[in-house]
């Protein structure tokens, strides 16, 4: 019986070789990235386009001093506790479980920001600013898989 168990746990394990969950998260921040992006650049559309060129260059610093001053510590982590993982790994592993609590967290942060009275202009720094962030932490785990896959 626990040959059996053991054979069905194996066959329904989604497991792939550790060096592509990093290439899975960073095609996830990039989406989630872009997505923030598009939005926030189709709601700075109502400025003028040097008032929207201003507002465009703050969303980018921001999200470069985002990135460097709280999600580049989320993206070492990251990358640190993937390394960990055995060299076959959970496909779902390429972000620990609380990790899977913040992405709900900002789902249901941006689903009520977009449904609120607040408008879509005022939040297109943020999301703008918040997208690039995500983008720029994404090109840090596609390094990381290019790396492994040549180790």
């Amino acid at each position: 019986m626990n040959h059996i168990n053991a054979s069905l746990i194996s066959k329904l394990d989604p497991a792939v070789p550790r060096h592509y969950l990093f290439a899975i998260a960073g095609v996830l921040w990039t989406i989630a990235g872009a997505i923030l992006c598009v939005r926030g650049e189709i709601w700075l559309e109502v400025f003028p386009l040097g008032t929207e060129f201003a507002l465009e260059t703050i969303s980018i610093g921001l999200a470069i001093a985002g990135y460097f001053f709280f999600f580049m510590k989320v993206v070492k982590k990251n990358i640190d506790r993937i390394e960990l993982l055995p060299e076959r790994a959970c496909l779902f592993a390429f972000t620990a479980w609380h990790g899977y609590i913040m992405i709900a967290l900002m789902i249901v942060i941006g689903f009520t920001l977009r449904n609120s009275s607040i408008p879509m202009y005022y939040l297109s720094i943020p999301y703008t600013a918040m997208g690039g962030t995500l983008l720029i932490g994404s090109l840090r785990f596609y390094r990381q898989f290019l790396a492994a896959r040549t180790r």
